[in-house]
């Protein structure tokens, strides 16, 4: 659960990242780096510690206890960066999930739309998509995670095809709102973290989809990363499905033997 101090460090840091950028009126100064930069000063106050040069590289916040690094999406782009951090202390990459969005949309004079609430909603489960990109490193010691649950406004221009141009539209920011929770990946056994507990001690890729709200897709993806990790077992097959159990329930069956 997030305390009440983290959620006015966060809500300061976007204060703080709204007002160097203009506040609105300043929309997409920062283009995607909006966000980015509002979690960066949410993680770390101390500006000298932003942007380091590390090697070849620029770490997003170095620190004595490690480096971090914010990526919002393919994580492909981190495998050179990992495979240099690594070598060099712990790593830790933060994740940023819109779990509740308000979506405006700005037309082709500039005038932004009124926010609608999105009734789209995403989880944790979010980052599997990400973590499959770069399974190789995932099992790496000082290789941590941390998913950022957020309410943000996302602004999108309409300049794709079809219904009055918002098919194939160009997201052009988003701003964070609030910060409802954090998810912590400090190990294999924290990935357990991401099933949903609805879910029993055994279940197919198809039925983790449906519990977790995310695509059949992303499902066999999520089970091939929970697989790989061992934060679950594959025990037989249901059909034609695999069949798994959570890690946790495989190790209490060890001890009662």
């Amino acid at each position: 659960m997030i305390t009440k101090e983290q959620q006015e460090r966060f809500l300061a840091a976007c204060r703080k990242t709204m007002k160097s950028s203009g506040g609105k009126k300043g929309i997409g100064t920062l283009g995607e780096r909006t966000l980015h930069a509002a979690i960066k000063a949410y993680l770390e106050p101390e500006e000298t510690r932003h942007e380091v040069p590390v090697g070849p590289f620029v770490a997003d916040i170095r620190k004595e206890d490690g480096i971090v690094e914010i990526q919002t999406r393919d994580f492909n782009k981190l495998r050179k960066k990992l495979d240099y951090f690594l070598e060099l202390g712990p790593v830790t990459v933060i994740y940023p999930v819109p779990m509740r969005k308000w979506l405006s949309w700005i037309e082709e004079d500039g005038t932004v739309i009124p926010p609608r609430k999105s009734p789209k909603q995403a989880g944790p489960q979010e980052i599997f998509r990400e973590l499959y990109r770069i399974k190789s490193f995932l099992k790496e010691d000082g290789l941590r995670f941390c998913i950022l649950l957020l309410e943000l406004e996302e602004y999108r221009l309409k300049n794709g095809w079809g219904n009055g141009g918002k098919r194939g539209s160009t997201r052009f920011d988003r701003m964070p709102v609030a910060l409802l929770d954090e998810v912590w990946i400090t190990g294999p056994e924290d990935y357990g973290k991401l099933i949903p507990e609805t879910l029993g001690d055994s279940f197919t890729a198809k039925e983790f989809s449906k519990a977790a709200r995310i695509s059949e897709g992303m499902g066999t993806l999520s089970m091939n990363v929970l697989h790989f990790v061992g934060a679950a077992e594959r025990v037989g097959k249901k059909g034609n499905a695999y069949l798994y159990r959570r890690r946790a329930a495989a190790f209490q069956d060890q001890m009662k033997k």
